[in-house]
Formats: structure tokens, C-alpha cells, sequence
């Protein structure tokens, strides 16, 4: 790979959301890279287990039917994760192989609130979003066995769930140890990158506005104005990667840098191009706007929630 092409890679070309299996693959490669003794099966059945759970397939639990928070919404803040756990163990920032493995899991089951129990019939999962982290912990613990979870373990992933609510002040969580607190900011920040970075995120909030809908969440009328209110989120999130989480939020960096041999952070720079693109969209009103988002078919995507 020339300087050239070095210099033109993207996020995009390295991470394919729609390709789950490399996604594990890329993260067993890279946590084995840092902790060539330690096992990682436990991620690998949990991987598998967590389709499982939004394909409906688990007992007890109907399928995923929100379409923001989705499985390829679990799988970017997974993927997202073991670049910044890599980059934090690279840059000396150690997590250590237990908690690495807490924080990837963790990530696999942040978003499980959404997902309704059998015999759930009302709504899509997304009446929850006000307290679907809360569900999200409380499913962590429910169902440790099926993700093979020591009871100690699900504590410590559903404590760490907990740090991806953006209503909650940071300040007012509580950790175990500083390894846990460490993963739990690993987590928040990938929850933050992994879908702001998303090649797809403009056409995504689409479906935002609707689970915002569902839960009666103000401020929204319609989907032109969960753009319009993107700009406003990302100054606010940008201000907690570069407060809480600031110690780990650009570790991917680190992990870029030694990995592919781009001493860059692709996933804030992803961010960047997405904010600008959105400035040149809310910029022109001659055209509708959905006609400028081009990385998915929203016709088709739309269609399937009739």
C-alpha cells in the first residue's frame, strides 16, 4: 500500500457492517494480537447468540422491529469497541483481557431493551426508548445463562450499560474497579463513534425520527428535523468523547496507526464528513433533502415497516 492510497483509505473501505462475520473475525484477530494466551470463546458463542436475539430466535423474545437500533447497530458499536480497546492496549492504556472481554460483550447487548418479550403486543420496541438502557441492564441479568454470563460478570456488563444513557450524568455511575469504569467509557465512546460513523447515518435517522415518534418524544415533527437537530447533537456528544470519555474517545488512533499503517483517526474523521455533508444538505432547499441521501434505498427500507 503506497502513501497515496494510505492517505485516501476511509473508514468504509475497512469496516462493512453488512459483513457480521468479519466483524467477530477482526475482533478476535485484534484481541488476540494484545492477549495471545487468553480465550475468547465466550465473546464468539455471544456474537452468534446476539443474532440470535434480534432474529427472534432466542425463547422468550420476539424479534428486533426498531429499525435504528437494529442488530447492524449493535455490530458498529461492537466493531467500534475492539478498535478503541486495541488502540487504548497499544497506546498503554491497559484494560487487561477480562475487562476487554466485558466491554466487547457488553457492547453486543447495549441496545437488547428494545426487543419485546413474548406476548408483548404493543408497539415496535421503541415505546422503550426512554428506558431502554434500564431494560437493556435488567435484560443482562435475566438472561446471563443464555450468553453464558457468570452472575458477577452480568453485574458488571449491566453497570456498564448504564454509562451509554446520555441522560445520565456520568458522575453519578459506579464502578466495581477502575478496569470496569475504563470499559465502561471504551463502551459509551464506541456507542457514540460506531453510529455516528456509519457511512449510512444520514439516511438512518429516518428511521430515529420514527422510534422518537413511537416514544412520544417531543421536539421532532417531522424527519427533516432530526437533521436540522443532528448538528445540536453532535456538538453535545462531542463535548462528552471530549469529557468523560476523553481518555479513551481517540484511542482508535493508536490502533489505526499500527494496524493499517494510518496514523488517523478514521472514525472521527467519518463523523466529520458526515456533519459536513449534513451542513451542505440543510444549506439547500431547492431540492427535498431525501433525495441527496443516497446510501440507502429509503423507499425500500420504508416499505418494510408498512
Amino acid at each position: 500500500m503506497g502513501a497515496q492510497s494510505k492517505q485516501e483509505i476511509q473508514l468504509s473501505s475497512l469496516i462493512d457492517l453488512s459483513k457480521p462475520r468479519a466483524i467477530i473475525a477482526d475482533a478476535k484477530h485484534f484481541y488476540k494480537m494484545s492477549y495471545p494466551k487468553a480465550d475468547f470463546t465466550i465473546v464468539d458463542k455471544a456474537f452468534l447468540s446476539t443474532k440470535r436475539l434480534f432474529d427472534g430466535r432466542l425463547p422468550g423474545y420476539q424479534a428486533c422491529a426498531v429499525q435504528y437500533h437494529d442488530y447492524g447497530h449493535s455490530v458498529g458499536v461492537f466493531a467500534a469497541a475492539s478498535r478503541i480497546i486495541d488502540g487504548c492496549e497499544l497506546s498503554g492504556l491497559a484494560l487487561g483481557p477480562e475487562r476487554a472481554v466485558d466491554t466487547l460483550l457488553a457492547a453486543l447487548l447495549h441496545d437488547s431493551g428494545y426487543i419485546k418479550k413474548e406476548g408483548d403486543t404493543d408497539g415496535t420496541g421503541a415505546q422503550y426508548t426512554k428506558v431502554h438502557v434500564d431494560r437493556s441492564a435488567a435484560f443482562v441479568r435475566q438472561e446471563a445463562a443464555a450468553f453464558g454470563l457468570e452472575p458477577a460478570r452480568a453485574e458488571r456488563l449491566a453497570r456498564m450499560i448504564l454509562g451509554t444513557d446520555l441522560a445520565r450524568p456520568w458522575e453519578s455511575l459506579s464502578f466495581e474497579d477502575e478496569g470496569e469504569r475504563l470499559g465502561a467509557e471504551v463502551l459509551a465512546a464506541a456507542d457514540i463513534i460506531g453510529q455516528m460513523a456509519d457511512r449510512a447515518y444520514l439516511e438512518k435517522l429516518l428511521f430515529l425520527y420514527y422510534e422518537f415518534r413511537e416514544a412520544g418524544i417531543g421536539g421532532y415533527d417531522s424527519a427533516f428535523d432530526i437533521l436540522r437537530k443532528t448538528a445540536g447533537f453532535y456538538a453535545s456528544t462531542k463535548a462528552r468523547l471530549d469529557g468523560p470519555l476523553g481518555r479513551v474517545s481517540n484511542r482508535a488512533q493508536a490502533h489505526f496507526a499500527a494496524r493499517q499503517g494510518v496514523d488517523r483517526d478514521l472514525y472521527r474523521e467519518a463523523i466529520e464528513r458526515q456533519m459536513a455533508f449534513l451542513d451542505t444538505i440543510l444549506a439547500d432547499d431547492s431540492t427535498n433533502f431525501r433525495s441527496k441521501l443516497k446510501r440507502m434505498d429509503l423507499a425500500e427500507a420504508e416499505a418494510k415497516r408498512a
